[in-house]
């Protein structure tokens, strides 16, 4: 602070020589002159006792701006939680959503899952507008996605190559692998040898047909 040690024991009323063992960790400043040091600093309490939150009083414990609320939300270890390093992604129910569009439009959430930003900027790098989840029910993917497997997909990406896409045929929601073929049809395949392949000419569908998205992740539990 301006002023040095000696306008800092001026402020925090207490001599030189007492600040100096502070500094040392010769002694331990009481709560009262900690309070008393911290406001003569201009630094948050916190900070000056522990190193914890921002340092400033002009900042909140995460760095907020002056004005904007903090969140009090803690990790399993009481460590304070960012809420702006995730994004919050929609959960939807896969029987649901059966015969709706491309986005499940007109369907609520049954609630939200959280992802890190970092990871869905600089490693799927897709808007997170574009993403949902949903949870895969049936054997037809068994060994690739599994029965209440949980998989997030892409609805940017409806021009499928190949790859695991989610489609809508018929009023149902399907997960398949779909491989582009000469033409532009796409042959749709299970892994699940029980359940025959078939194709589709997405310009010239015979029914009900649509790309909803692409899986991009997966979760599952053992």
């Amino acid at each position: 602070m301006a002023g040095g040690p000696s306008e800092a024991a001026r402020k925090a009323g207490v001599t030189l020589a007492t600040l100096s063992r502070w500094r040392k960790g010769e002694a331990d400043p009481s709560r009262s002159n900690l309070v008393k040091l911290a406001d003569a600093a201009g630094v948050r309490i916190e900070w000056l006792a522990a190193g914890r939150g921002g340092m400033l009083v002009s900042a909140s414990p995460l760095g907020h701006p002056v004005g904007k609320e903090p969140c009090s939300c803690l990790d399993t270890l009481g460590n304070p939680v960012d809420l702006e390093e995730f994004v919050f992604i929609p959960r939807y129910n896969l029987k649901a959503a059966a015969g709706h569009g491309a986005a499940v439009a007109g369907e609520s959430p049954m609630f939200s899952m959280s992802f890190r930003r970092y990871w869905i900027d600089n490693y799927l790098r897709i808007d997170p507008k574009d993403l949902s989840v949903l949870s895969v029910k049936g054997d037809s993917m068994e060994g690739v996605l599994n029965n209440k497997d949980v998989i997030l997909i892409n609805h940017a990406d409806t021009s499928p190559t190949s790859g695991l896409y989610v489609l809508r045929v018929d009023g149902d929601l399907l997960v398949k692998r779909v491989q582009k073929l000469p033409g532009g049809r796409l042959a749709i395949l299970s892994a699940n040898e029980a359940y025959m392949p078939f194709e589709v000419d997405p310009s010239k569908p015979e029914g009900d047909f649509a790309v909803v998205g692409r899986v991009v992740w997966f979760g599952r539990q053992i």
